[in-house]
């Protein structure tokens, strides 16, 4: 992963998921419905951010499992190898980091949020990290809303007057 920025976001995936009422909502359907749909948003969000989004899942009672990280467009997704927990890697994780960067934690679990802030992060409960991600999303949308082109989009909108002075004049001779 390279670090473009000295800014961090570590997100606890699976404790989001279980926080925010849309995704618990999906996980009835499919847990990987549910996991999609928090990389996407936190996608979304990664774009109006300077911070390195990471997002971690567990994975530790998967038997072999050496975990993965890969990147899902602009974010980094990780998978706990087998007997770490999530909170555990983002406790490491925050450890290593040099202090001269600011980590930030995304996490509902009041212990896990005690032990990161004793190390320097910053906390973030998993509904201040679902209202920031709402709020840049409807502001993404307004943005492209008073942005989108008119409807009919025509030549005559989108150029100055005098050229358009000149092509009806031009048709006017016909």
């Amino acid at each position: 992963m390279s670090i473009l920025s000295r800014e961090f976001l570590l997100v606890d995936g699976y404790n989001m998921i279980h926080a925010w009422q849309e995704l618990k909502e999906l996980v009835d359907i499919s847990l990987e419905s549910a996991r999609q749909k928090l990389l996407d948003m936190l996608s979304n969000y990664k774009g109006s951010q300077k911070a390195n989004i990471i997002v971690v899942f567990d994975a530790y009672l998967v038997k072999g499992n050496l975990g993965k990280i890969y990147r899902y467009h602009n974010i980094s997704v990780v998978y706990t190898k087998e007997a770490e927990t999530a909170d555990h890697f983002i406790e490491k994780t925050v450890h290593r980091l040099p202090r001269h960067y600011k980590v930030s934690v995304a996490t509902s679990d009041a212990l896990e949020q005690l032990i990161i802030s004793g190390n320097g992060a910053i906390r973030i409960t998993a509904q201040e990290l679902r209202q920031r991600v709402l709020t840049e999303a409807k502001e993404i949308r307004k943005k492209y809303i008073e942005n989108k082109p008119p409807k009919n989009n025509l030549l005559a909108d989108n150029i100055d007057k005098d050229a358009l002075d000149f092509i009806e004049a031009l048709r006017r001779q016909k």
